[in-house]
């Protein structure tokens, strides 16, 4: 015969079942809470549209870059990234203590910085990736409005470096003008909604900027006077082997400027615009004027 528990014992079994079951019973009701992994990784409804945005950016872009006489719609934007690129190796030279000398771009050719001194194993290889991580860092910040309001006074800055660099070039002076002028234009239509996409164009361009032009440069044109190939020269290796490399870095660095996106800016567009009325309030300030 098996043995009776007394009463008391039974009584204290009864109560250890009834709170185990209210300490697990809402995580049984619950069970997505057994896939916080998963949902951490789940794309609401303003990240999916900012996601297609991207990928017609990509098309938009990867089109009008090589279709003749419509290329054109590109220049502004194309001269803008060209000056992001030339800004990596102007402020990489400073950094290793080289100087600059002046910038000035070309809509043809490309740009060109003049500088002396520096280390080349660096400053060579920073124009493309200095622009790629630049592009990652826009991109990322494109998912929310106050983020590519911050994005744009970082821009700012960076602007006014070249310019300075850039003082006696003519075109450079009016491309940089025409695109703070357009940013600071884009603070004021609605809470600075369209600053985001612009910032997220922006931003898409310069990443794919260093794939487009090596594949143009050593693939399609073969130009002997490519950043890959003066690296090559000094340190090594074939051009098209670092042109690849540095392409497949600047990819490496666009999907992880989306990735950072997608965890960091959970916010709706709504909620978007609820922040961006406090973080220096444009549409109050243009009421006022």
């Amino acid at each position: 015969m098996a043995p009776v528990a007394p009463p008391t014992a039974r009584r204290d079994v009864a109560k250890l079942a009834r709170r185990a079951l209210v300490t697990v019973g809402p995580a049984l009701a619950q069970p997505h809470l057994q896939h916080l992994s998963r949902r951490g990784l789940s794309v609401n409804h303003t990240q999916g549209v900012t996601l297609g945005v991207i990928a017609a950016y990509v098309v938009v872009i990867a089109l009008l870059w090589n279709i003749p006489y419509v290329k054109y719609v590109l220049w502004p934007f194309k001269m803008l990234v060209i000056a992001f690129h030339e800004f990596g190796h102007a402020i990489t030279a400073c950094c290793t203590g080289g100087r600059v000398e002046s910038i000035s771009l070309d809509p043809n050719e490309g740009g060109v910085t003049h500088m002396r001194g520096g280390i080349q194993a660096i400053t060579l290889p920073a124009g493309y990736l200095g622009s790629s991580l630049i592009g990652a860092l826009l991109t990322f910040c494109g998912f929310n409005i106050v983020a590519s309001k911050i994005a744009s006074i970082a821009l700012g800055v960076c602007f006014l470096l070249t310019l300075w660099w850039a003082r006696k070039d003519w075109l450079t002076i009016v491309t940089i003008l025409l695109a703070v002028g357009l940013l600071v234009g884009c603070w004021f239509i609605k809470h600075a909604e369209a600053l985001r996409f612009v910032v997220l164009f922006i931003g898409v361009m310069s990443s794919l900027y260093s794939v487009w032009d090596i594949c143009d440069d050593l693939i399609l044109r073969k130009v002997n006077s490519s950043d890959a190939s003066v690296f090559a020269k000094r340190y090594g290796g074939s051009s098209t082997c670092w042109g690849v490399i540095w392409s497949l870095i600047s990819l490496f660095l666009m999907v992880c400027g989306i990735l950072a996106g997608l965890a960091a800016f959970k916010q709706s567009s709504k909620q978007q615009q609820d922040d961006s009325k406090d973080f220096i309030p444009t549409m109050r300030m243009l009421l006022r004027i």
